[in-house]
């Protein structure tokens, strides 16, 4: 055993300690939050609009402050983003995470100092409660890799702003530093095709112990790397046992990544984002990940099928149930307030609490990070249809993970009236529509994770069909206009 490992089985089991302090008081460590929150942003020009001196409890709280996404909070937001300060926290953001919205275009999610402490300390601890429990920590001692976005910030109003990723990579910590791949060179090439291609070359000869990433282009990695050398990625990297991920649901991946690596590896699955880190898997051993409760963030939970109602009951951690999907509500010490980011998420567990990632609160497709709601879809069929000649009937959308040749796609599973004259020519109109409404799309499309999307022509009546399968043929019933598994399009595949 190195000294490297050696002193990492050491800090793990004090960090680990530390953490069940809290993981042993779920209720009275939100409690404590929650007070923080309200007492630290009294004078700022949200806690004063939403009355927050008088804020005594969180029945209070409930009864002042309503649920909002970001177009609810936007126009504080946009204050901030114009430098002013006091707005939603005390002072001025640290940073503000860029994103590409769904629904309301580009993001500015603040990072505080208050909130990056544990941005940095999530994955961190993630990696420890693995060495705790499993007694494994050679991996210390081998190369890591991080596949996230450029580290290149620009300055606004004196604001630093990036993507989540980029912004963590300069609080990677100094003993990790010499471990870590790819060089801040190659992780500041912009091209994603040409990023990887560096990254490539940058690792094929090194000793690659853990690989982390969003599952989808973690797999073009191992792609290109089998590519260029000729052998699996467990061959080329023989000492290679950690897998990093978030994003995505690995499950449908993890079939073709044994295969691409050439064995089993274990896992952990994080769940970070702009606004927080939320929970880490802290267990090989038990279902789900941790939900961090002493994080600086208050959550609160609304029953999904309760959530579009007038005024939905909003729970807190001591509150919540088993096997319900909830949406997830946050409120942070970085200025986010009784805030919806979308997520539905279930327990797995109470003692301690451990969720799982259910989808978003919308229809949506999102197999490989690309987050396509329903709207898209149908505006950017609408557009094409708007030039053309073709009528439609009735349509739905799917992933296609594992194709059998070429890269995956979204299928698009279209009953034509009337059908286009050249129907891939449709088809690609339909993918540029789509690449223009939404980034994430755009991203994948241009960094050749996904080929563009594929039109399947169903028979007349095969819609029909597959509601009457369902007890759900006629009525009130609606075909889902898009789906992130592929139900819908391997029964229509059947009736071909």
């Amino acid at each position: 055993m190195s000294l490297r490992s050696f002193f990492a089985k050491i800090f793990a089991n004090i960090v680990v300690m530390q953490q069940q302090k809290w993981m042993i008081r779920p209720v009275e460590t939100q409690q404590q939050v929650f007070n923080s929150l309200i007492s630290q942003a009294k004078f700022t020009q949200f806690g004063k609009d939403h009355l927050f001196s008088n804020i005594k409890n969180y029945s209070d709280f409930k009864q002042l402050v309503p649920i909002r996404d970001y177009e609810a909070l936007k126009p504080y937001v946009e204050r901030v983003v114009a430098g002013e300060k006091d707005i939603l926290w005390k002072g001025k953001p640290l940073y503000f995470a860029k994103t590409s919205g769904t629904t309301s275009g580009v993001k500015y999610i603040p990072i505080s100092k208050e909130s990056m402490p544990s941005h940095v300390a999530g994955a961190r601890n993630a990696i420890l409660f693995y060495i705790q429990e499993t007694g494994k920590a050679d991996f210390v001692n081998g190369k890591m890799i991080f596949l996230q976005g450029s580290p290149e910030m620009h300055e606004q109003n004196g604001i630093k702003v990036g993507r989540l990723s980029g912004i963590a990579a300069h609080y990677v910590p100094k003993y990790l530093q010499k471990n870590r791949l790819p060089s801040w060179e190659t992780n500041c090439i912009d091209d994603w095709e040409t990023k990887v291609d560096a990254i490539v070359q940058e690792t094929k000869d090194q000793n690659m112990t853990v690989i982390s990433g969003i599952p989808s282009w973690v797999q073009m990695y191992f792609d290109k790397l089998i590519h260029v050398s000729s052998k699996k990625v467990g061959d080329l990297f023989k000492n290679f046992n950690l897998f990093i991920y978030g994003g995505v649901n690995y499950e449908p991946y993890r079939k073709k990544f044994e295969q691409l690596i050439g064995r089993k590896v274990d896992s952990i699955e994080l769940y970070p984002a702009s606004e927080g880190f939320f929970a880490y898997q802290d267990s090989q051993k038990e279902k789900g990940m941790l939900l961090l409760l002493n994080a600086g963030i208050f959550y609160e939970f609304v029953k999904a099928d309760e959530f579009f109602t007038e005024n939905p009951k909003r729970y807190t951690i001591g509150e919540v149930e088993l096997n319900v999907n909830y949406v997830l509500i946050i409120s942070t010490n970085a200025g986010l307030w009784a805030y919806n980011i979308g997520d539905t998420v279930m327990f797995t567990s109470l003692k301690p609490y451990r969720i799982t990632v259910t989808g978003r609160i919308k229809h949506f497709i999102s197999a490989f990070g690309e987050h396509v709601i329903g709207k898209e879809v149908e505006q950017a069929l609408q557009q094409v249809l708007s030039d053309s000649d073709a009528q439609v009937t009735e349509f739905t959308v799917a992933p296609q993970i594992n194709p059998e040749t070429g890269l995956p796609y979204h299928e698009w599973l279209i009953e034509f009236e009337n059908e286009p004259a050249n129907l891939e020519a449709f088809a690609l109109k339909i993918d540029d529509a789509l690449c223009k409404q939404n980034s994430y799309y755009n991203d994948l499309i241009v960094g050749s994770v996904l080929r563009t999307l594929v039109v399947t022509k169903v028979p007349q009546g095969g819609f029909n069909e597959y509601m009457k399968s369902e007890g759900k043929l006629g009525g009130q019933n609606k075909l889902p206009r898009l789906s992130n598994d592929r139900k819908i399009a391997d029964f229509i595949h059947t009736i071909k």
